[in-house]
């Protein structure tokens, strides 16, 4: 009997250094090809398809495409930081949506939220466009942000917390779903009570800086 099969085989091209992106840090890499070959008896003999090169990181194990070794730590940094502020935006807009209802004193604040997260204005037709999705979707504000802030660090909890305190808090009564979901984040972003207590005082002075 002929046994005939494939297999991939990984050789090491060369080694350096990159910014890895899991890592948040400067790391060493292999560039590694795979390719797969026809096996007689268990033996390589012919490759029967093209080498997919990527690159292994030595610290995490994460492999990445290629490209990663052009991506230096500030762009990775600053792409980062533009994924949270709209992520914070979207929390925030969560927590309004907690009791059902939407009143134009939580619109206006989530645009001042707007201006001080994202860094420009916010319309009505957005806000609304991010309601819309928000309820077609039936995403919960809890379980929102307990999916994206594993990525966050420290300094954007502290910013999104605060972001969604003052959504809770636009009109003069927080409703009970807001006053629930509000003591639920301090679980939710993982943070000590005088972090917590220390990011909604922060956020009393939003409108001063």
């Amino acid at each position: 009997m002929i046994l005939i099969g494939t297999m991939n085989l990984t050789r090491t091209r060369e080694r350096g250094d990159f910014y890895c992106p899991t890592c948040s840090s400067s790391q060493t890499y292999r560039l590694r090809a795979r390719r797969p070959f026809l096996t007689l008896y268990f033996i390589p003999t012919v490759p029967v398809g093209g080498a997919e090169v990527f690159v292994d990181c030595d610290g995490c194990r994460d492999n990445w495409d290629v490209s990663v070794l052009e991506l230096d730590r500030a762009h990775h940094e600053a792409q980062q930081e533009d994924q949270f502020r709209d992520e914070a935006m979207r929390s925030a807009v969560l927590v309004v949506l907690a009791d059902g209802t939407t009143s134009e004193n939580e619109i206006a604040t989530l645009q001042r939220i707007a201006m001080r997260l994202l860094q420009r204005e916010a319309d009505r037709e957005e806000l609304g466009h991010l309601c819309s999705v928000a309820v077609e979707n039936k995403i919960l504000a809890k379980n929102y942000v307990l999916t994206v802030s594993r990525r966050w660090s420290p300094e954007q909890r502290a910013r999104a917390l605060q972001a969604m305190f003052l959504a809770a808090t636009a009109d003069d009564e927080m409703g009970e779903p807001q006053m629930k979901l509000l003591s639920e984040m301090r679980d939710v972003l993982e943070m000590s009570p005088n972090e917590y207590e220390s990011a909604i005082e922060a956020a009393l002075s939003w409108d001063e800086v």
